[in-house]
C-alpha cells in the first residue's frame, strides 16, 4: 500500500473517531460469515458502528487524535475491530446480549468512554452498567419531578378532606 493511500486512511479512522465519544476495541477473530454478519446487523440495529482496522493504521489515527488514547496502544495487537458509539454502554450490552447466545466472542479488549479507559475482558459488566448520558438525564428530571409531585398529592387530599369537612358542618345545621 502506498504511504498516500495509508495517509487518507488514518485521516479517514480519525475523522470516524472524531464523530463518537466511545471507542470499544473487541477481537472478533475466530466467529464465522454468519455470526459475523449477524453482528454487524445488530450493530447497525443499534446503532453502533462497526469497523476492522489495521492496529499500526489505528495507532497513528490514535496519535493525530486530540484526545488521548495512548492507554489503549498496547492492546492494539491481532485482529482489531472498532465498535463506536455516542451512547457509551451501547457497546457493552450488545457484547453481552450477543454473547448471551453461548458465544465467547467478540472478546473485549478495551474501552475509551467519555474519557475514561477501561481495559480487559473483565470491564465488560461494567461497561454495560454505566448509565448512558439520556439515561442520566431521566433521573435528575425524575428526582426534580418528584417533590413537585408530593406537594400536588398533598393539595389535592387536602382539598377532598376540607371538602368533606364543610359537608359535614353543613349537615349538623
Amino acid at each position: 500500500m502506498k504511504k498516500e493511500d495509508k495517509s487518507l486512511i488514518i485521516e479517514s479512522i480519525g475523522n470516524t473517531l472524531k464523530e463518537y465519544s466511545c471507542v470499544y476495541l473487541t477481537q472478533t477473530s475466530g466467529l464465522d460469515a454468519e455470526k459475523t454478519s449477524a453482528l454487524r446487523r445488530a450493530c447497525f440495529q443499534g446503532d453502533i458502528k462497526m469497523l476492522c482496522v489495521k492496529n499500526t493504521l489505528l495507532k497513528k489515527a490514535f496519535e493525530a487524535s486530540e484526545l488521548d488514547y495512548s492507554e489503549l496502544y498496547d492492546l492494539l495487537h491481532g485482529e482489531t475491530t472498532l465498535l463506536l458509539s455516542n451512547t457509551g454502554n451501547a457497546p457493552a450490552k450488545l457484547l453481552k446480549k450477543f454473547r448471551d447466545k453461548k458465544e465467547t466472542l467478540p472478546i473485549l479488549k478495551g474501552a475509551f468512554v467519555e474519557e475514561t479507559v477501561y481495559v480487559g475482558e473483565d470491564q465488560l459488566e461494567t461497561l454495560a452498567n454505566i448509565k448512558s448520558k439520556n439515561e442520566l438525564i431521566a433521573d435528575v428530571v425524575a428526582l426534580l419531578q418528584s417533590p413537585a409531585k408530593n406537594v400536588i398529592s398533598a393539595l389535592q387530599s387536602g382539598s377532598t378532606k376540607l371538602h368533606g369537612i364543610l359537608e359535614t358542618l353543613s349537615n349538623k345545621e
